[in-house]
């Protein structure tokens, strides 16, 4: 064999090797990825493409230590023996899956996508985030707005503070309250193109308080915006 046949050789040899590291890595497409996942997403049983649900499978836990566990990141979360440390261990036993830091930093994600799309007028992001009697306010005003021609131009600057206030169960349905304060850039525009309300150029610290609801008995891990009032 020649130099210039085994130099051939070693080359062929590292590009195999490249790629099956590659592939072990990053894995291969098969045109059945699942699409991103949702702010809330991450809390659902583990499964494998094409799984029938009926047939998952879940391991034996050492249920003492993950719950003491769970505690502790409850008490460093909230105050111990105050009624939202309460509230939120009662949630824990009902939900393990419950997490205060995840779900506050899935409604931040949530919020800015939400207040995103009613801005641009987006129904099928609303749909996803909101529950049905939510979408259909929000859906009436984009169409009022529609229908006299006016567009809104919003820039989110971003969150300034999110607090969980509040968790309260009814029947299976639980209920996480967060008060979200943020910055934002806000011009409405009529048809002839005449800023009507707002400021294109000042940001306004805009203060809601959005509550968002799962059934706990569902293997739906996803909440939605069940709520919102502005705080004045």
């Amino acid at each position: 064999m020649g130099s210039n046949d085994f130099i051939t050789l070693f080359f062929l040899v590292a590009a195999v090797l490249i790629f099956f590291q590659l592939r072990s890595v990053l894995g291969r497409r098969t045109g059945n990825e699942k699409p991103p996942a949702d702010p809330f997403g991450g809390r659902d049983a583990a499964k494998a493409p094409g799984a029938d649900d009926s047939k998952v499978v879940t391991l034996p836990r050492r249920d003492g230590v993950e719950d003491e566990q769970r505690y502790a990141e409850v008490d460093s979360f909230s105050k111990p023996e105050t009624p939202l440390n309460g509230a939120l261990r009662n949630l824990i036993r009902i939900d393990p899956s419950f997490r205060p830091r995840e779900f506050v930093n899935g409604a931040r994600l949530a919020y800015e996508m939400i207040v995103m799309a009613f801005a641009d007028g987006d129904r099928k992001t609303l749909k996803s985030l909101l529950s049905k009697e939510v979408y259909e306010g929000f859906e009436s005003a984009i169409a009022e707005r529609e229908k006299r021609g006016e567009v809104v131009k919003s820039t989110f600057v971003g969150i300034d503070k999110a607090d969980l206030q509040q968790v309260v169960m009814k029947d299976s349905e639980a209920q996480v309250t967060i008060r979200i304060v943020s910055q934002l850039i806000s011009a409405t525009f009529d048809k002839a193109g005449a800023m009507i309300d707002g400021d294109q150029e000042a940001v306004a610290e805009v203060t809601d308080i959005w509550t968002f609801a799962r059934d706990t008995r569902s293997r739906d891990p996803n909440w939605k915006l069940i709520a919102t009032e502005s705080e004045q």
